[in-house]
């Protein structure tokens, strides 16, 4: 039901352009827009970019902009002004994805939306192309019931998913081009479907490649094996030694006990939200929030190894790990990955030869949820969601820009929300956004622009 008359109308007109809004999510799906040359072509990613500035300019954007960023990807740039004296506010997304793993895997072809039980599947459909979809509903919504009531940004970033921090060093070499009295990040999403959410912190991250040496070369494991050292082995009791008997962070002189004050996530939710096989626990201790929220972690996202399937009898000279590290706000991510670093190498087996390469680094970030967006987004929210609160949690992935641009520019107001739920499957295969929740979350954030610009006049 309609709680005001704003409400209804803006509902009104993102109900009437979500069709146009899944050909053009189709449209951008089919980018395959991996921000890694070694897996797919540049020109996927180019692509997406000017896909996406044509759109803004389509929206009556009078300045857009491709911005080429120093790690060698682009980013989109547009500016809409405001009426005179309107407060201006950013607009955040990203057009690149992660890889689409196993792409067998998919019921549907990742880069293909398809529509499935009330969802629409495909790389990207909820992080972020479906954000950028977003953006551009709310504005719609706002030109045909009176036009945008404030200044609009917006930056649709192009190597977020990689994290090699491209935009990152554009925006501190030209701080004049974002800056903002609000942010809005929509990257993250809402704790389950129908339950409108804000997210009021971020971990940071940092990632590192462990490179394990042994030998000259592999030998036969018949006449070489159980003297010579296995580079392998040697790595995994080197992992293995990065965490305890319940699977908790435990690297030397990492603080791992802190707490988080929010919203809770409950056991049992999670154990759904995560797929959580029957009888197999879950590890660490202290509450689900305080775990995922508000500590460290980490994990081995790969190994390079002998596959099963075609592997010899040999004792392996050279064996290679990717490590993700997430760290909450208060953590240095760089102070962290230094010490796994240490730690491996205190932990290395036999004398056994490690290097390490830190491939990437974004910080932590927490917001001021007292803040008068803070209040904006609530109400816009309890309308967009039938009445439903708001609700404020934290997430356990990173966002590196953010802190970027919350260092940038102390005085703006960063509000985080997006598409993604629990049921979303972000990075992983047959990743897929609700279409109800884009629709609600348009007009959330439709309201919320102009809620935002009533209370600053007023």
């Amino acid at each position: 039901m309609p709680y005001s008359p704003q409400h209804a109308a803006v509902a009104a007109s993102v109900a009437a352009a979500l069709p146009g809004a899944r050909d053009e999510l189709a449209e951008l799906v089919a980018f395959r827009s991996v921000a890694d040359p070694r897996q797919f072509p540049v020109e996927e990613c180019r692509a997406a970019a000017r896909w996406i500035a044509d759109a803004l300019r389509a929206e009556g954007f009078p300045e857009v902009r491709v911005v080429a960023t120093p790690d060698g990807t682009e980013s989109v740039y547009g500016e809409l002004p405001g009426p005179r004296g309107a407060p201006t506010v950013l607009l955040y997304a990203h057009y690149d994805v992660q890889p689409p793993l196993d792409e067998a895997a998919w019921s549907s072809p990742p880069f293909e939306l398809t529509e499935r039980d009330g969802r629409w599947y495909g790389r990207g459909a909820a992080d972020c192309k479906g954000g950028v979809l977003m953006h551009l509903l709310a504005l719609r919504a706002l030109r045909a019931n009176g036009g945008v009531p404030v200044g609009v940004k917006v930056i649709v970033e192009g190597s977020e998913e990689q994290g090699t921090g491209g935009l990152e060093r554009y925006a501190r070499d030209h701080p004049e081009l974002l800056a903002a009295d609000v942010i809005v990040i929509g990257d993250t999403g809402n704790v389950r479907a129908g339950q409108p959410t804000v997210t009021a912190s971020l971990r940071g991250m940092a990632t590192l490649d462990v490179t394990v040496e042994t030998l000259a070369g592999n030998l036969h494991s018949g006449a070489f094996g159980g003297v010579a050292p296995d580079a392998l082995a040697a790595l995994v009791r080197m992992l293995d030694s990065l965490f305890d008997a319940d699977g908790a962070l435990a690297v030397d002189g990492l603080e791992a006990g802190g707490s988080w004050a929010g919203t809770e996530y409950p056991e049992e939710a999670f154990r759904a939200d995560a797929g959580v096989l029957d009888g197999v626990g879950l590890i660490g201790s202290g509450s689900v929030a305080d775990r995922l929220w508000a500590r460290p972690s980490l994990t081995v996202m790969g190994i390079d190894c002998p596959p099963v399937v075609g592997a010899t009898p040999s004792v392996q000279a050279r064996a290679r790990a990717a490590l993700g590290l997430r760290v909450p706000p208060g953590m240095a991510p760089g102070a962290a990955s230094a010490l796994v670093e240490a730690h491996l190498r205190a932990r290395a087996p036999w004398g056994a030869r490690v290097s390490v390469e830190r491939t990437g680094e974004g910080q932590p970030f927490r917001a001021d949820v007292t803040s008068p967006a803070y209040a904006a987004m609530a109400s816009a929210m309890r309308d967009a969601y039938g009445g439903a609160e708001m609700a404020v949690v934290g997430q356990g992935g990173s966002i590196p820009l953010t802190a970027t641009l919350g260092a940038l520019y102390p005085k703006a107001e960063v509000v985080m929300i997006g598409l993604s739920d629990a049921a979303a499957r972000i990075h992983a295969v047959d990743e897929s956004v609700s279409p109800e929740e884009l629709e609600r979350m348009s007009v959330a954030e439709a309201l919320f622009l102009a809620r935002y610009a009533a209370s600053v006049a007023g």
